[in-house]
């Protein structure tokens, strides 16, 4: 018999470790700050008391919610379990808009449960020389409601509980801030992870902002890096390539009961995985 139940932090840790066997390079202390954008949204599916299929729909505000995290163990594939699990899952969400960044060899399944196509993300990755700014500095506890608007507008929906978990400084994440006349107009978070660091969000005013954000954020970090930047970011895609990063993974962001619309030219994702 298949149970469904939620996470607790010593379960996501371990879905987060199917995750790095999948490729996928989770940070190195993810769990704790994804589990605090919806406690009630990180999902297992259990047989014979083994968690087997995992899968989170984090309800991010009244009206949108984001799916990801959607793993089966290798073993339990072809049985329905995960299916069965994403179904539960969705309930979660209600009648919000949910999103998600989905693999090209799932897009089609995807289509199935009433998501549609609304852009593309594309990976980044490499080795840059990081350069330190005085424009600079390490974000605040009361920064954070000025951050959270900040992405906000750049993403298209304000992510309250899960961007304070996020900007709070942790011993593997940490944000910088660049101020003009006392107010942010830009911001980087750069996290540790199993391989060197990801890039995520960025959120800058033109491209010089953004390249010494990028610059500052590899400075922290040792070895390559890695930012996710939607289609709609095309200038900071190009400047991803003039810095050096290789274009590599590629996902469709996709909707099911509307959308959310990106459209800043500067701006990259905090994760494929909460949005």
């Amino acid at each position: 018999m298949t149970v469904m139940r939620c996470m607790s932090v010593g379960d996501l840790e371990t879905v987060l470790d199917w995750a790095a066997e999948e490729g996928w390079n989770p940070g190195l202390d993810d769990a704790r700050a994804f589990l605090a954008a919806d406690p009630q949204g990180f999902l297992l599916a259990e047989e014979r008391g083994a968690p087997v299929a995992a899968i989170s729909v984090v309800n991010h505000s009244e009206d949108f919610a984001f799916l990801g995290l959607y793993i089966c163990r290798p073993a339990y594939r072809g049985r329905g379990i995960g299916h069965a699990l994403w179904r539960h899952a969705l309930s979660h969400a209600g009648d919000r808009t949910v999103g998600l960044d989905g693999v090209p060899d799932q897009q089609a399944n995807y289509v199935k449960s009433g998501f549609v196509h609304a852009g593309a993300t594309t990976r980044f990755t490499g080795e840059i020389k990081g350069a330190e700014t005085a424009d600079l500095k390490s974000a605040r506890e009361a920064d954070i409601p000025q951050l959270i608007s900040l992405e906000g507008r750049a993403s298209g929906c304000e992510k309250p509980a899960y961007m304070t978990a996020w900007f709070s400084k942790s011993p593997t994440r940490t944000t910088f801030v660049l101020e003009e006349a006392g107010r942010i107009v830009g911001a980087v978070t750069v996290r540790a992870c199993r391989s060197g660091a990801k890039i995520g969000p960025l959120i800058a005013t033109d491209r010089s902002a953004a390249a010494v954000l990028i610059e500052q954020a590899a400075l922290a970090v040792d070895g390559p890096i890695s930012i996710d930047v939607p289609a709609t970011s095309a200038p900071l895609a190009r400047l991803c390539r003039d810095l050096g990063l290789t274009p590599g993974f590629h996902t469709a962001r996709m909707y099911r009961n509307g959308s959310v619309i990106q459209n800043a030219d500067w701006y990259a994702v905090a994760t494929l995985e909460l949005g």
